[in-house]
């Protein structure tokens, strides 16, 4: 029956890499995937046993879920209030070169506090109001979705496979910040510098002078530089709430989501219902992205099913074999999650590797947590901020492969070497 589940995963796996080609939504197949593995799992063994092993896959995976479930209708509800144009309309410049550094580098902090999709979504959208020139957006579109995987990949609350290590207990917030900052700004810096010298053209100018295409609506929200400033600090005090109580991270959004509710009620108090709801976290709940929590709640399930199986570890222990060089495993995982969803890769890694051979901070998990976050900038489907910003602005697959790929590729390899000099210094 091993075999079988293996075999199950491995289709479930291509069906959610080929989910375009296919056209199947990921979280489908992801969901019969988890479903088919663990019910395939109990028919063949003690069903006592699955069911212990399903319960406490489910109270880890449920931590992750909770987290993700708050910190998305925070974001939601901080941009219901267009809190970011706090941020996007202090963007004036004309120069390309100065506004590509100025854009890269506020998608890179600010993909470390929120997410890489919603920062390139963001983003995306101050680029359409500044940049009318097509061929030019696309390069400084490209440049955002480096921009953004590489600041998310040094926070644990910037990036969904940081934030699994991190709930996981693989890594600790003040040693991923300063272990990896270095190497985050190493990935974004060496592409950014490549188009400095080698970028063309002008931003355009648009048609219609009046013309504004920024996501939002024209009208200013009240309270909008209250919820984020809300907002953001909640998601920051994520971390130093759980240094403080040491209860799970999840506690801790779910408090700031509180507090970002209470007020958001207390907005504008008197005004007709109907008016309020799209301003409310009520509101928020219904527009996030309720299918990804699902795609990652199937995703964790398949990979919990071969984890009780003890066939990651055993797969872990073959790897270590047939490479023998971890930096080199590790290495070829975020090229990986450039094709493949880097997701599963994350989630199949920590079923692998037990923390009581690599306890927390260990080298793997640290340059995991790179590696995973960054490598999906190589190809525009391997990330989820790719692939926002390909529908957005409708950028080819080879366009990006042509100009953006080996950029990004030398970004990712400055990055890792960057890091792995470092680890050398320090050990």
């Amino acid at each position: 029956m091993e075999s079988v589940i293996i075999l199950v995963f491995v289709v479930g796996y291509l069906a959610i890499a080929l989910e375009h080609p296919i056209k199947v939504n990921k979280t489908a197949s992801a969901l019969l995937t988890g479903v088919i593995c663990w019910t395939l799992f109990a028919l063949s063994s003690n069903v006592e046993v699955v069911n212990h092993h399903l319960s406490e896959n489910l109270s880890n995976t449920s931590q992750i879920l909770f987290f993700l479930l708050g910190a998305m209708t925070i974001v939601e509800l901080v941009d219901a209030y267009q809190g970011f144009r706090l941020i996007t309309d202090r963007i004036r410049t004309k120069n390309p070169v100065k506004l590509l550094w100025i854009v890269c580098w506020v998608s890179f902090f600010l993909s470390s506090v929120l997410d890489n999709l919603t920062t390139s979504i963001v983003m995306v959208s101050l680029i359409r109001k500044l940049i009318p020139n097509k061929d030019m957006r696309m390069f400084f579109a490209g440049m955002i979705v480096i921009a953004a995987n590489a600041g998310g990949a040094w926070t644990p609350i910037g990036d969904v496979t940081t934030t699994m290590l991190w709930i996981g207990g693989q890594i600790s917030t003040v040693n991923i910040i300063q272990i990896l900052f270095i190497p985050s700004v190493m990935c974004m810096l060496v592409p950014l510098l490549y188009l400095t010298f080698t970028l063309k053209g002008d931003l355009g100018e648009h048609p219609n002078p009046q013309h504004e295409h920024t996501g939002y609506g024209h009208e200013k929200v009240r309270g909008g530089s209250t919820m984020l400033f809300l907002g953001v600090g909640a998601l920051i005090f994520v971390p130093v709430f759980k240094t403080i109580t040491h209860m799970p991270p999840y506690i801790g959004m779910l408090l700031g989501l509180g507090v970002l509710w209470v007020v958001s009620e207390m907005i504008n108090p008197h005004a007709d219902e109907a008016l309020r709801k799209p301003y409310t976290a009520a509101g928020a709940l219904q527009r996030i992205d309720t299918s990804s929590v699902l795609f990652f709640l199937g995703i964790l399930l398949a990979v919990g099913a071969l984890e009780a199986m003890t066939l990651l570890e055993q797969f872990a222990h073959w790897l270590d074999n047939a490479v023998g060089s971890q930096s080199l495993i590790v290495t070829l995982i975020g090229l990986l999650s450039a094709v493949i969803d880097n997701v599963p890769l994350v989630a199949a890694s920590m079923g692998m590797y037990s923390m009581d051979a690599y306890p927390m901070d260990h080298f793997i998990w640290e340059y995991l947590a790179y590696c995973a976050g960054t490598g999906g900038s190589i190809l525009i489907i391997g990330s989820a901020a790719g692939v926002a910003v390909m529908g957005m602005e409708k950028i080819d697959f080879i366009w990006y492969m042509k100009r953006i790929s080996i950029i990004a590729m030398l970004g990712y390899f400055a990055g890792s070497g960057t890091y792995l000099l470092i680890y050398q210094m320090l050990h």
